[in-house]
């Protein structure tokens, strides 16, 4: 059974048995801008293409990753005392909102609704502390995460095409109102 509770402290990198940090898939969402006079629009679409990304969860990601954990927003899946998830976030005070910056399930996991009960979670917190809105960022490359993120009720509100160094990746930036 999985037990969600607060996160205390990640004391080591937990990732290192969780299989495929990152995600692969065959769908992407391209990002196209047009600029005409003084305004301008993006768009987004679906285009078949295999994309892979892995990251390089290391100990100073750690030390970054413990320093919101110690605000006391964030949640971590536990199968048997073992962690398995997370969702590490932070309140904003200063818009009044509630970030995400970092959900993960371990490979082997993903699918069996332990992201949606983290969602659930963080939602009850934010509603907890007034907050306006649950925000989070991700790739355009990501389609997995996004159609996820569009199920849990997100809705894309912003993105930035510079984030990034890879040009073939976008930052999309998702909420959800929460009052």
């Amino acid at each position: 059974m999985i037990e969600i509770k607060k996160l205390e402290k990640l004391p080591d990198n937990p990732t290192m048995n969780w299989g495929l940090n990152g995600y692969e898939t065959d769908t992407i969402f391209v990002v196209s801008a047009i600029e005409m006079n003084n305004s301008f629009e993006f768009s987004l679409r679906e285009k078949k293409q295999h994309y892979r990304k892995i990251w390089k969860t290391d100990s100073d990601d750690i030390t970054e990753l413990n320093k919101i954990i110690e605000q006391g927003h964030s949640f971590g899946a536990f199968q048997e005392d073992e962690l398995i998830g997370w969702l590490i976030a932070e309140f904003r005070e200063w818009n009044n909102s509630f970030y995400i910056e970092n959900i993960l399930i371990s490979e082997k996991l993903r699918g069996q609704d332990i992201g949606k009960q983290l969602i659930k979670k963080a939602s009850r917190e934010a509603r907890d502390l007034n907050c306006r809105i649950v925000e989070l960022e991700t790739q355009n490359t990501n389609y997995p995460a996004i159609k996820f993120y569009q199920r849990a009720g997100f809705n894309l509100t912003g993105i930035n095409t510079k984030l990034y160094n890879d040009s073939t990746e976008t930052a999309l930036f998702m909420s959800f109102d929460v009052l």
